[in-house]
């Protein structure tokens, strides 16, 4: 699964690796939670005749998708995860998988290892040689009572690669730069179009790192979050001179 990633590129990296025209400045982002703000990469309008500007276009939606036909959100759970290998099948995420496929550009994620006690380990996954990966996800608009329209998404998930299966079963489905446009194009393929995409990524791609328990509270949104773990062990003091017992 895939609760917590980070953003930290900035704009002129994004629209390069992404292929927009333009993306607006924002802050960067270390500890994303589900239902706050997260960058979409989605298919444009259609180039007009002649042109070569960029078909792809950025936007913000909240993390957690609503189903367009909700009556009541906090009658669903919340869908900030689909299981890539079902999505197709679900009420919920058929449509936006016919529809409404989009990529979320981050730089990272985090996950958690649990032992079968209370306490769990957090690692920070990140790709093994830098820069940005794209998660696969779904779009969908949810239209409130009072009228007013909120842009919603989730991350599909797929099985774990063996660089994390140590630490998790599931992992964020990863769509390769040669693959966007394929992703993307919801006018002309469907969602057994895009099937083979579907898959686990290689391993080799990412990299663990164990970090400390501030990733844990959402409000740390700092580079904190990534402080490496330290053992929770005392250290011995050495002691002093005074209290060393001499053999003569």
């Amino acid at each position: 699964m895939c609760g917590r990633f980070s953003l930290t590129a900035g704009p002129e990296e994004l629209e390069a690796f992404f292929a927009l025209l333009e993306v607006e400045g924002f802050p960067p982002r270390y500890n994303i939670a589900p239902t706050q703000p997260i960058l979409l990469v989605i298919a444009g309008n259609g180039r007009e005749p002649g042109s070569n500007l960029p078909d792809r276009r950025a936007m913000l939606a909240r993390w957690g998708l609503i189903p367009s036909w909700t009556k009541d959100p906090n009658d669903l759970p919340a869908h900030f995860n689909a299981r890539s290998e079902t999505a197709v099948e679900k009420a919920s995420f058929k449509t936006a998988m016919r529809h409404r496929r989009v990529l979320i550009p981050a730089s990272g994620f985090y996950e958690w290892r649990r032992d079968g006690s209370k306490r769990s380990q957090a690692y920070w996954v990140r790709p093994r040689h830098g820069g940005i990966v794209a998660f696969a996800g779904l779009m969908e608009t949810y239209a409130e009572p009072g009228g007013s329209e909120v842009d919603t998404a989730t991350i599909l998930t797929t099985g774990a690669s063996g660089d994390i299966a140590h630490i998790h079963d599931r992992m964020p489905l990863v769509i390769m730069p040669e693959d966007f446009e394929r992703w993307l194009d919801c006018r002309t393929r469907e969602p057994r179009d895009v099937a083979h995409l579907m898959r686990t990524p290689e391993q080799g791609l990412f990299e663990a790192i164990p970090v400390s328990d501030k990733v844990n509270k959402v409000a740390n949104t700092t580079l904190t979050c990534r402080c490496a773990w330290r053992s929770s062990r005392r250290r011995r003091r050495p002691k002093n001179k005074s209290q060393v017992k001499s053999d003569n």
